[in-house]
């Protein structure tokens, strides 16, 4: 009796109402992570010229320890999403933002160019494959009709982090000398630290499928799911695809140069 009046209460759902509650659950709280992923990144260039002056860097070793992070994401992007897969969402996100949390707090340690080199190698090991991540985790709440729009409003957060970012660095940089620590260590502590509750936090949040939520009735669990399968057959996702495949796809390429040319006129 509870399958069918399921199955009659899903025949009557508003699909509109119902990804508007789902998007206003998810994305809000995703925004926040990205944020704080996107500062974390990039807090290193609001610290360039103290950093630099401090420990004594020249360009060059800067340009690398910057650069350096980029190596890392790269390498283990495609493998750490992959593993998300396996492991479940709430487990590696959380695992992830915990991951490069200490590191990035990590950073006030450094003293030579080789530590430099290091933490910022390892944050970017730690830090790939979460933005691969927060996109692979809306295909499992949206159809593709759906989905553009969640992940435009979920990546506008990198607009919003160089809002947030530039006068809250520059607040922690005036910190310089508070309990002998230097204004970039206190940037780094005090951006580091958020990013590992916010990791402890996801364990909490974070569900790892629209089944495993208590704000969705079993008729919207079973309508949504109805949905998403749908979809993935129309689109062919259910069939089986070697990795190759990607690189062979055309399209692949086109929007890899995309981005490139994006991140390279993008750089400060």
């Amino acid at each position: 009796m509870e399958i069918v009046s399921a199955v009659t209460e899903a025949e009557a759902i508003d699909p509109r109402a119902l990804y508007r509650r789902i998007a206003l659950r998810l994305i809000p709280y995703m925004f926040v992570l990205y944020i704080v992923a996107y500062m974390d990144r990039v807090n290193v260039g609001f610290a360039a010229m103290d950093i630099q002056r401090q420990l004594h860097f020249s360009n060059t070793e800067y340009g690398t320890g910057a650069g350096i992070f980029f190596l890392g994401y790269a390498l283990c992007d495609l493998p750490s999403t992959l593993l998300l897969r396996r492991v479940g969402t709430r487990l590696w996100i959380a695992r992830i933002m915990i991951s490069w949390g200490f590191i990035s707090a990590g950073m006030v340690y450094m003293a030579t160019p080789h530590s430099f080199y290091l933490l910022r190698l390892l944050l970017g090991v730690a830090e790939a494959g979460f933005v691969p991540g927060m996109l692979l985790y809306l295909t499992f709440w949206f159809p593709s009709h759906e989905r553009a729009r969640a992940v435009a409003l979920f990546m506008t957060a990198t607009s919003l982090a160089g809002v947030v970012g530039s006068p809250l660095a520059s607040a922690l940089l005036k910190l310089d000398g508070l309990h002998g620590l230097s204004g970039w260590q206190w940037l780094f502590l005090m951006e580091g630290v958020p990013t590992i509750l916010l990791g402890v936090s996801v364990l909490f949040i974070l569900k790892d499928s629209p089944d495993k939520v208590s704000w969705l009735s079993p008729s919207e669990k079973l309508w949504l799911q109805r949905e998403l399968q749908q979809d993935r057959a129309r689109y062919g996702a259910t069939v089986h695809h070697n990795l190759l495949d990607a690189f062979r796809m055309p399209a692949v390429w086109l929007l890899a140069g995309v981005y490139i040319v994006i991140q390279i006129c993008g750089c400060r």
